[in-house]
């Protein structure tokens, strides 16, 4: 049997053969390129050819199909060939979902509910001995208030349909018989870093289309993307059956710290933007979010109960159970990330001048 060292766990353990979801998307890339540098073998669903391009350049073996072909074909239709796959490989990784902050409950059900308690029923059919669910730290965010959280928090009612129906996969897939499939759930918070979609951010913010809640002094969480592929990593031999864990990268800090840093990599500066007060700004989103869904808008409006939610609350995760049970130790500190953001965007910005 091949062995590697692994550095952040300190001991020996077997390659391993990964079915990843989502490998074409920046998470994915990041997941393929630390699956491949500890010699494991990664085969990544795709469903254009396009995706099966950068899943292959980032190293992974493409396998054309779609998370949909296991929701839509009917009772009587033969399984998708590519399930086939599973019946050789040591884990799932999870990470493909449509991932936005405003829609309804029914879409984001059929979109990532759906799909991922069918591939799970599949992977445990199939006998794979680790599925590893990539959810979301937002579970807890919505009625739960309180500043720190960790995985024995009441998670209460999320504030966005995305983060409700994650929590309402997390809690089906824990329900559901796990015929020696062991399931590990990670929660990460807002994820960043080189190759993430900042575009827009960057272009409001320069045009004068961003502002701080109560100064941008509220606490928040984050996890670099490459800290997130580590604890992935991690969670392929390590953790406990249908346990959450919090990931973070273990620096919580001020929103307009991390956002004036964020944002300064891309060339623009919003340490200046104009500043609201919750008290105001709170009730005037919750009016156009709930007028918005009445009158089913398709885009969100300018102000939402998540945006609320995210720059106007207070919320640390604790990352102790993540340390203890998986060995996870944040690697990428914030200001190498940063500048590894800063450097590509300048490549970027160089060659298309």
């Amino acid at each position: 049997m091949h062995l590697r060292r692994n550095n952040s766990i300190s001991h020996e353990e077997p390659f391993m053969r990964v079915f990843l979801t989502g490998g074409s998307g920046f998470v994915g890339q990041h997941l393929i390129h630390q699956l491949r540098s500890e010699g494991h073998t990664v085969v990544a669903l795709a469903r254009s050819t396009s995706s099966a391009q950068k899943v292959a350049d980032a190293g992974a073996q493409p396998v054309q199909g779609d998370l949909a072909e296991l929701t839509e074909r009917g009772d009587s239709a033969a399984h998708p060939a590519w399930l086939g796959y599973l019946h050789n490989v040591d884990a799932v990784v999870h990470a493909a979902a449509r991932m936005e902050f405003w829609g309804d409950d029914a879409g984001f059900r059929a979109d990532n509910h759906d799909p991922t308690v069918a591939l799970h029923a599949a992977a445990a059919e199939a006998k794979v001995p680790r599925f590893v669910f990539i959810s979301a730290a937002g579970v807890s965010t919505g009625t739960q208030r309180t500043a720190v959280v960790d995985e024995n928090t009441d998670n209460g009612t999320p504030v966005t349909a995305y983060c409700r129906i994650k929590l309402a996969t997390e809690n089906a897939l824990r329900s559901t018989a796990s015929q020696g499939t062991t399931l590990v759930i990670l929660r990460p918070p807002f994820i960043w870093g080189a190759g993430m979609n900042i575009a827009k951010m960057a272009a409001d913010a320069a045009k004068g289309r961003f502002l701080w809640i109560d100064a941008g002094r509220h606490i928040m969480d984050f996890i670099h993307v490459d800290n997130l592929a580590d604890a992935v990593l991690l969670a392929l031999t390590q953790g406990h059956h249908g346990v959450p864990y919090y990931v973070t990268d273990g620096t919580p800090m001020p929103v307009r710290d991390f956002f004036t840093a964020l944002l300064a990599t891309q060339g623009v500066d919003v340490s200046a933007s104009r500043s609201v007060p919750l008290a105001v700004v709170a009730p005037i989103a919750a009016l156009m979010d709930v007028s918005a869904r009445l009158l089913r808008r398709s885009t969100p409006p300018p102000l939402t109960n998540w945006l609320v939610a995210f720059l106007g609350r207070e919320r640390i995760y604790d990352i102790s159970a993540a340390r203890s049970v998986l060995g996870y130790r944040p690697r990428i500190r914030l200001d190498a990330g940063l500048l590894e953001m800063e450097t590509l965007a300048r490549r970027f910005h160089a060659d298309a001048a």
